[in-house]
């Protein structure tokens, strides 16, 4: 083999490490939680995004996002169904895992994702933070985003109960941060007032969107423009509350 073959092999197999070396020093920051985070459909038709799905956009290079939030799941079912398993099989040392669970945690008459807000889902987000931590990796509680629950005098209505409070209150005790999600998104939705705040919402007319050929009122889930506000308060929370990952941060 002449030496000007043996170099080239050598560079190849130097770029190839170097690459996966590169690859592996990543720092990633892991989503788990429900619809309001999760990824959506990129498609003309179908308006929906989630808050974490807009999330990559706010970082530059040195810190990958995997987003494995998905529609529907609670604090419970994300672990039932095995996907908490997978998430974990991924973590490493000094990565990221951001826990956002409620809204569907409190459905009772959903016994596959009901967790009573004292016992149980307490209980399971304690239990996610401790198995991050024995993985080295950090953990971050964010309070479930807040429902555009107006009443009839224009008043916004809390339709969370105690799960926000538990969500603070192990923050708290166990020392995690918490990026307050919901009393951010109170205060947006009251400085947008009953009816501009429909724009954060999925709030169409029938003929806007094929994904609604009937139109929609959906005060849950998140127009691109709920998606991009949310993620907004979310990254200001992070520089205050998660300052280790401010440097992955865009200007």
């Amino acid at each position: 083999m002449s030496s000007k073959v043996l170099l080239i092999i050598v560079l190849i197999v130097l770029g190839f490490y170097g690459k996966e070396m590169e690859n592996h020093q990543k720092v990633t920051l892991f989503l788990i939680g429900d619809s309001t985070l999760a990824d959506k459909p990129y498609t003309g038709s179908n308006p929906e995004k989630g808050w974490g799905q807009v999330l990559p956009l706010y970082f530059k290079e040195g810190i990958v996002v995997e987003n494995h939030a998905v529609n529907g799941r609670s604090t419970r079912s994300f672990r039932d169904e095995g996907r908490w398993d997978l998430v974990m099989a991924k973590v490493q040392k000094d990565d990221y895992v951001l826990i956002e669970f409620g809204h569907n945690d409190q459905k009772v008459n959903s016994p596959d994702r009901y967790a009573e807000a004292n016992t149980d889902f307490r209980n399971n987000l304690i239990r996610y933070v401790e198995e991050i931590r024995e993985k080295g990796a950090l953990p971050i509680l964010a309070t479930p985003i807040s429902r555009r629950s107006f009443d009839e005098n224009g008043k916004l209505t809390d339709t969370h109960g105690r799960y926000t409070e538990v969500v603070r209150e192990v923050s708290e005790t166990f020392d995690v941060p918490l990026l307050d999600l919901h009393q951010k998104t109170v205060e947006l939705l009251e400085q947008f007032g009953m009816e501009k705040s429909k724009e954060l919402f999925l709030h169409y007319r029938p003929g806007d969107y094929e994904q609604f050929p009937d139109g929609i009122e959906d005060n849950t889930h998140l127009s691109p423009t709920g998606a991009f506000k949310v993620a907004d308060l979310a990254v200001q929370e992070m520089k205050k509350h998660v300052p280790e990952i401010s440097n992955y941060l865009k200007e």
